[in-house]
Protein backbone atom coordinates (compact mmCIF):
# COMPACT_ATOMS: atom_id res chain seq x y z
CA UNK A 1 0.00 0.00 0.00
CA UNK A 2 1.27 3.49 -0.84
CA UNK A 3 1.86 5.60 2.25
CA UNK A 4 -0.09 8.73 3.24
CA UNK A 5 -0.44 11.23 0.39
CA UNK A 6 -0.83 14.93 1.22
CA UNK A 7 -1.26 17.88 -1.12
CA UNK A 8 -3.19 21.08 -1.60
CA UNK A 9 -5.86 21.07 -4.27
CA UNK A 10 -5.50 23.47 -7.23
CA UNK A 11 -7.79 26.04 -5.60
CA UNK A 12 -5.11 26.58 -2.94
CA UNK A 13 -7.70 26.40 -0.16
CA UNK A 14 -8.46 22.74 0.37
CA UNK A 15 -6.17 20.03 1.67
CA UNK A 16 -6.36 16.52 0.19
CA UNK A 17 -5.30 13.61 2.41
CA UNK A 18 -5.30 10.05 1.03
CA UNK A 19 -4.12 6.74 2.50
CA UNK A 20 -5.59 3.46 1.31
CA UNK A 21 -9.38 3.59 1.75
CA UNK A 22 -9.27 6.97 3.53
CA UNK A 23 -9.77 9.93 1.20
CA UNK A 24 -10.28 13.30 2.89
CA UNK A 25 -10.99 16.80 1.66
CA UNK A 26 -10.24 19.32 4.40
CA UNK A 27 -11.00 23.03 4.47
CA UNK A 28 -10.64 25.60 7.23
CA UNK A 29 -11.58 29.26 7.40
CA UNK A 30 -10.01 31.96 9.55
CA UNK A 31 -6.76 33.88 9.86
CA UNK A 32 -4.13 32.57 7.45
CA UNK A 33 -1.74 31.54 10.22
CA UNK A 34 -4.44 29.63 12.06
CA UNK A 35 -5.52 27.81 8.93
CA UNK A 36 -1.93 26.89 8.09
CA UNK A 37 -1.34 25.53 11.59
CA UNK A 38 -4.62 23.57 11.48
CA UNK A 39 -3.58 21.95 8.20
CA UNK A 40 -0.18 21.03 9.66
CA UNK A 41 -1.89 19.41 12.65
CA UNK A 42 -4.26 17.49 10.37
CA UNK A 43 -1.35 16.30 8.24
CA UNK A 44 0.62 15.10 11.25
CA UNK A 45 -2.31 13.15 12.69
CA UNK A 46 -3.15 11.66 9.32
CA UNK A 47 0.19 9.82 9.22
CA UNK A 48 -0.85 7.54 12.07
CA UNK A 49 -4.61 7.10 11.82
CA UNK A 50 -4.79 4.17 9.37
CA UNK A 51 -2.00 2.10 11.04
CA UNK A 52 -3.76 2.56 14.38
CA UNK A 53 -7.04 1.28 12.96
CA UNK A 54 -5.31 -1.65 11.26
CA UNK A 55 -3.90 -2.84 14.59
CA UNK A 56 -7.42 -3.29 15.99
CA UNK A 57 -9.23 -4.21 12.78
CA UNK A 58 -10.26 -7.78 13.76
CA UNK A 59 -12.12 -6.50 16.83
CA UNK A 60 -13.58 -3.56 14.91
CA UNK A 61 -15.13 -6.02 12.45
CA UNK A 62 -16.95 -7.89 15.22
CA UNK A 63 -20.52 -7.07 16.21
CA UNK A 64 -20.94 -4.38 18.85
CA UNK A 65 -23.18 -4.61 21.90
CA UNK A 66 -24.84 -2.03 24.10
CA UNK A 67 -21.82 -2.24 26.43
CA UNK A 68 -18.92 -0.42 24.74
CA UNK A 69 -15.67 -2.33 24.51
CA UNK A 70 -12.26 -0.87 25.26
CA UNK A 71 -10.00 0.00 22.33
CA UNK A 72 -6.51 1.44 22.38
CA UNK A 73 -6.97 3.93 19.55
CA UNK A 74 -8.95 7.15 19.87
CA UNK A 75 -10.62 6.69 16.48
CA UNK A 76 -11.58 3.12 17.32
CA UNK A 77 -13.15 4.39 20.55
CA UNK A 78 -15.13 6.94 18.55
CA UNK A 79 -16.40 4.15 16.29
CA UNK A 80 -17.44 1.95 19.20
CA UNK A 81 -19.15 4.81 21.02
CA UNK A 82 -21.20 5.66 17.92
CA UNK A 83 -22.51 2.14 17.30
CA UNK A 84 -23.08 0.90 20.86
CA UNK A 85 -26.36 2.84 21.36
CA UNK A 86 -27.70 1.16 18.21
CA UNK A 87 -26.50 -2.38 18.96
CA UNK A 88 -29.24 -3.53 21.31
CA UNK A 89 -31.78 -3.81 18.47
CA UNK A 90 -29.54 -4.07 15.41
CA UNK A 91 -26.58 -5.97 14.07
CA UNK A 92 -23.85 -3.37 13.69
CA UNK A 93 -20.07 -3.32 13.91
CA UNK A 94 -17.84 -0.30 14.57
CA UNK A 95 -16.95 -0.33 10.87
CA UNK A 96 -20.35 1.26 10.24
CA UNK A 97 -18.92 4.44 11.74
CA UNK A 98 -15.36 4.36 10.44
CA UNK A 99 -15.64 7.13 7.84
CA UNK A 100 -17.39 9.54 10.17
CA UNK A 101 -15.05 8.72 13.04
CA UNK A 102 -11.95 9.41 10.96
CA UNK A 103 -13.46 12.75 9.92
CA UNK A 104 -14.22 13.57 13.57
CA UNK A 105 -10.69 12.69 14.68
CA UNK A 106 -8.94 14.76 12.02
CA UNK A 107 -11.25 17.71 12.71
CA UNK A 108 -10.64 17.47 16.46
CA UNK A 109 -6.89 17.49 15.83
CA UNK A 110 -7.18 20.54 13.58
CA UNK A 111 -9.00 22.48 16.30
CA UNK A 112 -6.48 21.86 19.10
CA UNK A 113 -5.16 25.27 20.15
CA UNK A 114 -6.51 26.92 17.02
CA UNK A 115 -8.95 29.83 16.54
CA UNK A 116 -10.94 29.02 13.40
CA UNK A 117 -14.23 30.37 12.10
CA UNK A 118 -15.36 27.28 10.24
CA UNK A 119 -13.90 23.96 9.15
CA UNK A 120 -14.91 20.63 7.72
CA UNK A 121 -13.40 17.24 7.01
CA UNK A 122 -15.16 15.37 4.21
CA UNK A 123 -14.38 11.64 4.10
CA UNK A 124 -15.98 10.47 0.87
CA UNK A 125 -19.23 12.22 1.77
CA UNK A 126 -19.29 11.42 5.49
CA UNK A 127 -18.27 14.64 7.14
CA UNK A 128 -17.45 16.41 10.40
CA UNK A 129 -18.11 20.13 10.77
CA UNK A 130 -16.92 22.96 13.01
CA UNK A 131 -18.77 26.26 13.31
CA UNK A 132 -17.81 29.03 15.70
CA UNK A 133 -20.70 30.99 17.28
CA UNK A 134 -22.47 33.10 14.70
CA UNK A 135 -21.03 31.17 11.75
CA UNK A 136 -22.84 28.97 9.26
CA UNK A 137 -22.13 26.53 6.46
CA UNK A 138 -24.04 25.32 3.45
CA UNK A 139 -23.91 21.66 2.50
CA UNK A 140 -24.42 20.82 -1.16
CA UNK A 141 -25.97 17.41 -1.79
CA UNK A 142 -24.83 15.80 -5.02
CA UNK A 143 -27.41 14.66 -7.55
CA UNK A 144 -30.18 16.85 -6.16
CA UNK A 145 -31.11 19.78 -8.36
CA UNK A 146 -34.60 20.30 -7.01
CA UNK A 147 -35.05 22.89 -4.31
CA UNK A 148 -34.39 21.93 -0.70
CA UNK A 149 -31.85 19.22 -1.49
CA UNK A 150 -29.42 21.60 -3.18
CA UNK A 151 -28.41 23.46 -0.04
CA UNK A 152 -28.78 22.63 3.64
CA UNK A 153 -27.70 25.43 5.97
CA UNK A 154 -26.10 24.44 9.28
CA UNK A 155 -25.64 27.27 11.80
CA UNK A 156 -23.34 27.60 14.77
CA UNK A 157 -26.23 27.38 17.20
CA UNK A 158 -27.44 24.09 15.72
CA UNK A 159 -26.52 20.78 17.35
CA UNK A 160 -25.47 19.30 13.99
CA UNK A 161 -21.75 18.69 13.56
CA UNK A 162 -21.82 15.57 11.41
CA UNK A 163 -23.46 14.44 8.18
CA UNK A 164 -23.35 11.04 6.49
CA UNK A 165 -25.06 9.14 3.69
CA UNK A 166 -25.67 5.41 3.32
CA UNK A 167 -27.52 3.23 0.83
CA UNK A 168 -27.10 0.27 -1.46
CA UNK A 169 -25.75 2.47 -4.27
CA UNK A 170 -22.95 3.81 -2.09
CA UNK A 171 -19.39 2.67 -1.55
CA UNK A 172 -20.31 0.33 1.33
CA UNK A 173 -22.65 -2.65 1.45
CA UNK A 174 -26.22 -2.21 2.66
CA UNK A 175 -28.75 -4.72 3.95
CA UNK A 176 -31.57 -2.51 2.68
CA UNK A 177 -32.72 -1.02 -0.61
CA UNK A 178 -32.57 2.73 0.02
CA UNK A 179 -30.94 4.62 -2.82
CA UNK A 180 -29.64 6.90 -0.10
CA UNK A 181 -30.28 8.00 3.46
CA UNK A 182 -28.63 11.22 4.60
CA UNK A 183 -28.44 11.87 8.35
CA UNK A 184 -27.50 14.96 10.34
CA UNK A 185 -26.22 14.29 13.87
CA UNK A 186 -23.98 15.67 16.60
CA UNK A 187 -20.87 13.99 15.19
CA UNK A 188 -19.75 12.47 11.96
CA UNK A 189 -19.48 9.08 13.65
CA UNK A 190 -23.04 9.20 14.97
CA UNK A 191 -24.38 10.31 11.59
CA UNK A 192 -22.46 7.52 9.84
CA UNK A 193 -23.72 4.77 12.15
CA UNK A 194 -27.33 6.00 12.10
CA UNK A 195 -27.40 6.36 8.32
CA UNK A 196 -26.34 2.72 8.06
CA UNK A 197 -29.11 1.52 10.36
CA UNK A 198 -31.83 3.60 8.70
CA UNK A 199 -30.73 2.57 5.20
CA UNK A 200 -30.82 -1.08 6.28
CA UNK A 201 -34.39 -0.59 7.48
CA UNK A 202 -35.62 0.67 4.10
CA UNK A 203 -36.37 -2.78 2.80
CA UNK A 204 -38.82 -5.29 1.36
CA UNK A 205 -37.55 -8.64 2.68
CA UNK A 206 -37.92 -11.50 0.23
CA UNK A 207 -39.08 -9.35 -2.70
CA UNK A 208 -38.33 -11.07 -5.99
CA UNK A 209 -37.19 -7.84 -7.71
CA UNK A 210 -34.35 -7.39 -5.22
CA UNK A 211 -31.13 -9.30 -5.81
CA UNK A 212 -28.80 -9.94 -2.92
CA UNK A 213 -25.43 -11.63 -2.47
CA UNK A 214 -23.51 -12.75 0.59
CA UNK A 215 -21.21 -9.97 1.72
CA UNK A 216 -18.20 -12.23 2.18
CA UNK A 217 -18.56 -13.51 -1.38
CA UNK A 218 -18.30 -9.96 -2.70
CA UNK A 219 -15.59 -9.00 -0.20
CA UNK A 220 -14.00 -11.86 1.80
CA UNK A 221 -13.00 -9.56 4.67
CA UNK A 222 -16.40 -7.86 5.02
CA UNK A 223 -17.54 -7.25 8.58
CA UNK A 224 -21.01 -8.38 7.45
CA UNK A 225 -19.87 -11.97 6.96
CA UNK A 226 -22.50 -14.15 5.27
CA UNK A 227 -25.29 -11.60 5.58
CA UNK A 228 -27.10 -10.83 2.34
CA UNK A 229 -26.42 -7.38 0.91
CA UNK A 230 -28.29 -5.64 -1.87
CA UNK A 231 -26.73 -5.63 -5.33
CA UNK A 232 -29.74 -4.80 -7.50
CA UNK A 233 -33.20 -3.29 -7.02
CA UNK A 234 -35.62 -3.88 -9.87
CA UNK A 235 -39.08 -2.50 -10.53
CA UNK A 236 -41.25 -1.77 -7.51
CA UNK A 237 -44.83 -0.58 -7.31
CA UNK A 238 -45.66 2.77 -5.73
CA UNK A 239 -47.11 0.94 -2.74
CA UNK A 240 -43.97 -1.15 -2.28
CA UNK A 241 -41.74 1.92 -2.45
CA UNK A 242 -43.93 3.63 0.14
CA UNK A 243 -43.85 0.61 2.43
CA UNK A 244 -40.06 0.36 2.30
CA UNK A 245 -39.57 4.07 2.93
CA UNK A 246 -42.07 4.06 5.78
CA UNK A 247 -40.19 1.22 7.44
CA UNK A 248 -37.03 3.30 7.34
CA UNK A 249 -38.85 6.41 8.48
CA UNK A 250 -40.09 4.56 11.56
CA UNK A 251 -36.51 3.75 12.54
CA UNK A 252 -35.36 7.31 11.79
CA UNK A 253 -38.14 8.70 13.96
CA UNK A 254 -37.19 6.41 16.82
CA UNK A 255 -33.54 7.50 16.62
CA UNK A 256 -34.55 11.14 16.51
CA UNK A 257 -36.84 10.76 19.51
CA UNK A 258 -33.98 9.08 21.37
CA UNK A 259 -31.69 12.02 20.60
CA UNK A 260 -29.31 9.95 18.47
CA UNK A 261 -29.88 11.99 15.30
CA UNK A 262 -31.12 15.47 14.48
CA UNK A 263 -32.59 14.98 11.01
CA UNK A 264 -32.75 12.48 8.17
CA UNK A 265 -33.95 12.27 4.59
CA UNK A 266 -34.60 8.91 2.90
CA UNK A 267 -34.71 8.23 -0.86
CA UNK A 268 -35.94 5.25 -2.89
CA UNK A 269 -36.67 5.38 -6.60
CA UNK A 270 -38.33 8.79 -7.12
CA UNK A 271 -39.81 9.04 -3.66
CA UNK A 272 -38.54 10.31 -0.34
CA UNK A 273 -39.34 10.74 3.34
CA UNK A 274 -38.25 13.51 5.71
CA UNK A 275 -37.55 13.20 9.42
CA UNK A 276 -36.82 16.57 11.03
CA UNK A 277 -36.81 20.21 9.99
CA UNK A 278 -33.36 20.79 8.47
CA UNK A 279 -34.40 19.51 5.03
CA UNK A 280 -37.48 21.72 4.78
CA UNK A 281 -41.16 20.89 4.93
CA UNK A 282 -41.13 18.51 1.98
CA UNK A 283 -43.33 20.65 -0.27
CA UNK A 284 -40.69 20.67 -2.98
CA UNK A 285 -40.57 16.89 -2.95
CA UNK A 286 -44.30 16.68 -3.38
CA UNK A 287 -44.19 18.99 -6.39
CA UNK A 288 -41.17 17.56 -8.20
CA UNK A 289 -40.34 13.96 -8.97
CA UNK A 290 -36.57 13.80 -8.90
CA UNK A 291 -33.73 11.36 -9.40
CA UNK A 292 -32.58 9.57 -6.25
CA UNK A 293 -29.77 11.06 -4.22
CA UNK A 294 -26.60 9.02 -4.64
CA UNK A 295 -24.00 10.48 -2.31
CA UNK A 296 -23.36 13.63 -0.36
CA UNK A 297 -19.95 14.56 -1.75
CA UNK A 298 -19.49 18.33 -1.68
CA UNK A 299 -19.51 20.88 1.10
CA UNK A 300 -19.54 24.56 0.30
CA UNK A 301 -19.44 27.32 2.86
CA UNK A 302 -21.36 30.56 2.79
CA UNK A 303 -21.62 33.29 5.40
CA UNK A 304 -25.09 34.31 6.48
CA UNK A 305 -25.97 37.57 8.14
Amino acid sequence: MIGPQVHMLPDGRRLHLNHGPIDLIVEAFGAAGEVKAAYQQATSRFQTILPELAEELPALRRAASSRPRRFAGVTALRMEAAVSPLAAENFITPMAAVAGSVADEILATMLEGRALDRAYVNNGGDSALFLAPGQSMRLAIAGAGHGFADRIVIRGEDAVRGVATSGWRGRSFSLGIADAVTVLARTGAEADAAATIIANAVDLPGHRAIRRERANVLAPDSDLGERLVTVEVGGLSAGEVAAALDAGLTVAGRLRTSGLIEDAVLFLKSESRLCGAAFGDGEELRRVRRKPLHKLENIREETHA
